[in-house]
């Protein structure tokens, strides 16, 4: 069975060998973030396909940042290099979910919360605890937030 990470480190070595300097940096920069996680604990441990998943995703959203930054910067050409390493990590994570899908998802999650008594302030916590293992590495957690206070206020 291939672990997540193993693909990477294939990827990675299949890159170096067809030179895509793009792509074999950004796969470097990431199994580098997945060693870190290894090791960052007491004793060294072997991640996840779960966990090697959250790791990209933390270095797709450090990408995305970087990128807005450099644009507002007016650093259009380091904000297209950290847009396209964003583009090899979004190949590894699953399909992100279109903003109806989200929306239909979180309506739904509303409702149960409002059925089970939620109200108020308290109510955003009872959406999110059921919307975020329904959308699980396809919605980023800020965005589905905004999604859940738009439709709360609603």
């Amino acid at each position: 069975m291939t672990t997540l990470k193993s693909k990477l480190q294939e990827d990675l070595n299949a890159s170096i060998k067809a030179r895509d300097a793009l792509r074999s940096s950004t796969l470097r920069m990431t199994l580098a973030a997945i060693t870190k996680e290894e090791v960052a604990g007491k004793e060294k441990r072997e991640l996840s396909d779960d966990e090697v998943q959250k790791v990209i995703i933390r270095e797709a959203k450090k990408r995305r940042e970087a990128a807005e930054a450099f644009a507002q910067g007016g650093r259009a050409e380091q904000a297209a290099q950290e847009e396209a390493e964003g583009e090899v990590l979004a190949t590894y994570l699953p399909k992100q979910l279109s903003d109806e899908e989200l929306e239909q998802i979180v309506s739904q999650a509303v409702a149960e919360a409002r059925a089970a008594g939620a109200e108020g302030p308290r109510a955003m916590g009872a959406v999110m605890k059921i919307v975020n293992p329904k959308v699980a590495g396809q919605a980023e957690g800020g965005r589905v937030a905004s999604v859940v206070k738009k439709l709360l206020a609603g």
